[in-house]
């Protein structure tokens, strides 16, 4: 591979130390090649226009101008940029880091410790490849519409300002739905739960990758945004309809029992800790095929994939986002291959297509 050939990515973070560890990571590869660092946010947007890398990976907090200030004015002069925010593992962190996946931001890596993490090198492999997913698979001509749409989705109904149903009035459980994402997944899930109606006849599972310590403010955010109440799901929990859990990171969720008992065992260890598979198949086993509505949206690798094979067979309904949307097209095209999948759409009409299977007799 020619010098010319390289990925070019630029690095933007206010610690000396951090661009050192950063650079020396992306240089272990040789497809990639580290074009130039930036110490804030301003400098950032200087180095974009003055270097046109391929990507940039970006820290949150910086002095003079913060990443996500940034990023916006990058974005701007170059819709098409993939941009990785480099976060760090606290509450304050994962709120930063979906308000950047919101506005456009490809993806996210976590740094395994503080702001300054010396230890960066465990999360070297991750970085590399979410580099190089960045540049082949960001779908660039859908980003700005993404975000477009989104922000349209949201701001049409006003977080906070739908009633949530009260706990007691939504007694019962018709149906399962059961939501698997992964790379791309913060931002997708946006346009598409706060589409379901508060009235909705089914309990929405979502397993979404993420680390432990993102996963109590993305249930947050999602509840701030969605007509039903979304909660991180807790051991002991019980399915009913119009109530959305989002699985806890480190742990499995699985379903036991008709009554739709929540359990958070650690194993089966897998690669993914929720892992889409263990999920789909649990509620397939507690429900039935007929009582249950997969969906696969947005993510790399295969995980739920074969699941969504199980629940079509057993008369369930299956919904994989198409590739016009897909952040990356891995594990929805994976579902589609084997034949998994019964209904192929964008990921603006996924939730039409989910209130639509849910009524579904």
């Amino acid at each position: 591979m020619g010098v010319n050939d390289k990925i070019k990515v630029l690095i933007v973070d206010d610690s000396a130390l951090m661009r050192r560890a950063l650079k020396e990571i992306i240089m272990t590869d040789p497809s990639l090649d580290v074009v130039g660092t930036a110490r804030d946010g301003q400098d950032a947007i200087e180095k974009v226009h003055e270097l046109n890398p391929d990507v940039v990976t970006m820290d949150i907090n910086m002095p003079v101008m913060d990443g996500l200030t940034s990023m916006q004015y990058i974005l701007s002069d170059y819709p098409q940029m993939p941009i990785l925010m480099v976060s760090s593992l606290t509450e304050e962190g994962a709120m930063t880091t979906f308000e950047a996946l919101e506005l456009g931001a490809f993806d996210y890596v976590a740094k395994p410790s503080g702001t300054v993490s010396s230890n960066i090198h465990i999360v070297g492999r991750e970085i590399i490849q979410k580099i190089k997913l960045a540049y082949k698979n960001v779908n660039k001509k859908s980003i700005r519409d993404r975000i477009q749409r989104r922000s349209s989705s949201v701001s049409s109904r006003r977080l906070g300002a739908v009633k949530k149903p009260d706990i007691s009035e939504t007694m019962g459980l018709s149906k399962v739905v059961v939501i698997g994402i992964s790379t791309g997944g913060p931002g997708t899930l946006m346009e598409v739960l706060p589409l379901l109606p508060e009235d909705l006849k089914a309990a929405v599972i979502i397993i979404q990758h993420m680390p432990p310590s993102f996963t109590a403010s993305f249930a947050k955010r999602l509840d701030g945004a969605c007509r039903i109440p979304i909660k991180e799901a807790d051991a002991g929990d019980v399915l009913q309809n119009g109530r959305g859990f989002l699985a806890r990171g480190g742990y499995q969720l699985v379903v036991r029992g008709e009554k739709g008992t929540l359990r958070l065992p650690s194993n089966p260890k897998t690669m993914f800790m929720p892992s889409v598979n263990v999920t789909m198949e649990s509620v397939l086993e507690a429900y039935g095929g007929k009582n249950v509505i997969g969906v696969l949206m947005t993510g790399m690798g295969d995980d739920g994939a074969d699941a969504m094979v199980k629940i079509r067979r057993a008369g369930g309904i299956t919904i994989a986002e198409d590739e016009s949307t897909a952040v990356v097209f891995g594990m929805p095209r994976e579902a589609i291959e084997r034949g998994g999948a019964e209904i192929v759409l964008p990921s603006y009409k996924v939730a039409d297509a989910i209130i639509k299977a849910v009524k579904r007799t």
